[in-house]
């Protein structure tokens, strides 16, 4: 009988590194190739990227893959040169890369029903030695098995590796993953079938540890953190129901709107409230039909008098039953005129 693959790769890291070239080259060659289809002039047609959309969309997901493969290999050798690099993160690594190189070569499922391959790109790609043998070794049955066990004996943990953070960081992510896993999980799935708004309670108790105004500046209430606090409490949040983990970007969007773009006055108004959950905000992006593509966006904001008069449709609103202000995306350019018919010859 032949033998199993061993699980590990000894030399994965730097199989990575030889690879990553490779991939980037592959990225840039298809970015080109879409960009002669799809812009003249040195600017994109509208019309041309339409009749190209399913190039768009697999340069899109290639692009993904890409920098995905980038940031593994950042992660993990960040991890070696701490002396940090165990057993599960190795393993990660060449499952990843395995997995996304394989689907890179053969075709990247962007849906159920939709394939992104590189002949669709204008591409080939033969994968040079370091590829092959991730694509070959890295993804092993054997490898996934050995992950699953390690998975296991980590079970109650919050994470499945080393992520890197600070401890800071570490003591967020304990505290709202107890929480989520105390006050969330027991109730998800009754509010999820009932169709219900997520109780009050639990948006008061989120108030109280501060989940609104994380990011928002200590002068205007906030606790002034870093947007890594708001991703790691999102992410906590909606392993116990994804419903609670979108309620603080609401405010996170919000403040950072008024932040940017707001007066002195607004700032003064609407952030405080903001971070003590006192005010709640509602996202209002997705449209029907056109969903969270904003390029598409069909929603117009003209203005009138001292008011701006809006046309559109919206859908998908958090807590727009609940809310206090709303931060609407519409478009402000004027439409293009329409153009005239050419005059009839005189008689």
């Amino acid at each position: 009988m032949p033998q199993a693959t061993a699980p590990h790769l000894p030399d994965a890291l730097s199989l990575a590194a030889a690879t990553l070239p490779e991939v980037e080259a592959l990225v840039a060659a298809a970015t080109a190739a879409v960009k002669a289809r799809v812009a003249g002039g040195g600017k994109v047609s509208a019309r041309a990227l339409d009749a190209e959309q399913s190039a768009a969309h697999g340069l899109a997901w290639l692009a993904t893959y890409g920098q995905a493969l980038a940031q593994l290999h950042a992660w993990a050798a960040r991890l070696e040169a701490e002396g940090k690099l165990g057993e599960m993160e190795r393993l990660i690594l060449q499952i990843g890369f395995g997995e996304y190189l394989a689907q890179i070569a053969g075709g990247i499922p962007m849906s159920q029903n939709e394939v992104a391959r590189l002949a669709d790109l204008g591409q080939a790609w033969a994968p040079g030695d370091a590829a092959a043998r991730l694509m070959a070794e890295g993804n092993t049955p054997a490898a996934r098995a050995r992950l699953v066990a390690l998975m296991q004996d980590n079970h109650g943990r919050a994470t499945f590796g080393a992520s890197r953070l600070d401890d800071e960081l570490e003591m967020i992510r304990d505290q709202f993953r107890r929480y989520a896993d105390e006050r969330v999980v027991p109730n998800a799935h009754g509010w999820h079938l009932r169709d219900e708004l997520i109780p009050m309670e639990i948006i008061h108790e989120l108030a109280e540890m501060g989940v609104f105004g994380l990011t928002i500046p200590e002068e205007f209430g906030g606790l002034g953190l870093s947007k890594a606090s708001m991703v790691v409490v999102s992410e906590e949040l909606s392993r116990g129901y994804i419903g609670v983990g979108s309620l603080g970007t609401r405010s996170e969007i919000a403040a950072e709107l008024i932040l940017c773009g707001g007066t002195e006055a607004q700032k003064a108004h609407w952030l405080p409230g903001l971070a003590s959950g006192e005010i709640l905000p509602t996202a209002v992006f997705t449209e029907p039909n056109t969903g969270s593509d904003l390029g598409s966006l069909r929603t117009r904001a003209v203005p009138e008098g001292d008011d701006w008069l809006v046309t559109g449709n919206k859908t998908w609103i958090t807590h727009a039953a609940r809310t206090h202000v709303m931060t609407l995306l519409a478009r402000t350019d004027r439409p293009p005129a329409p153009s005239m018919p050419p005059s009839p010859p005189p008689a």
